[in-house]
């Protein structure tokens, strides 16, 4: 038996929900963001390949935890990409094959704000883990002046020896920020298993 036909939307109707075709390239600009992404990658790694022999241990670990950054960003570009177009715009009709990612097939708004989250605190937890890498190593340095910081810029340094970037209040804030996200997404996890059990058949409240 086949399937009804879908029923004829009005003018005003058909517009509305044609305009979710306005966000394509909104999505399209992030592809070129994750084109970006690759290209600093590339430059990245090609930097410790090329630096390795005159690298210390520590700023290996920093540039290597430099790359990991760059890649759960891409994952979070892929996530909003993939996750929001089919969630907002429309179907990619990816059933049954075989490299469509396992959350897409039970994807939707609330789980996607979910793994969004928990995408933004891996990103911050790397951010935390340089700047505890890097402000154990201080050992007292003065904070750079803006011509040194003009200067590391040009050069595209890493890490200083003279001087730090670091304050204690900025890692203070990096700390205090970093345990939000993880609060933010715990309320997030939380109001989504609220809405999921209420939601379900048989809890309606008597």
């Amino acid at each position: 038996m086949s399937a009804p036909p879908p029923p004829r939307l009005g003018l005003l109707p058909t517009l509305i929900f044609a305009s979710r075709w306005l966000q394509l390239p909104l999505y399209l600009g992030l592809i070129v963001a994750q084109c970006v992404y690759v290209f600093l990658f590339g430059k990245e790694l090609w930097h410790l390949i090329h630096r390795a022999p005159a690298l210390g241990e520590q700023e290996i670990m920093l540039i290597v935890l430099g790359l990991i950054d760059v890649v759960m960003i891409s994952n979070l570009l892929m996530m909003v990409i993939v996750g929001g177009y089919e969630t907002f715009v429309s179907r990619l009709r990816l059933e049954g094959h075989p490299d469509q990612p396992e959350w897409l097939s039970h994807v939707n708004a609330s789980m996607l704000k979910v793994k969004l989250a928990m995408a933004i605190i891996g990103i911050s937890s790397i951010h935390l883990l340089k700047t505890f890498i890097a402000a154990g190593s201080l050992k007292g340095l003065p904070f750079c002046t803006p011509e040194q910081l003009a200067l590391m810029k040009a050069e595209m340094a890493i890490t200083s020896t003279q001087c730090t970037q670091m304050t204690p209040d900025g890692v203070l804030w990096q700390t205090i920020i970093h345990c939000v996200f993880i609060l933010s997404a715990i309320g997030i996890a939380w109001t989504d298993r609220l809405m999921t059990h209420v939601s379900k058949p048989g809890h309606a409240s008597h």
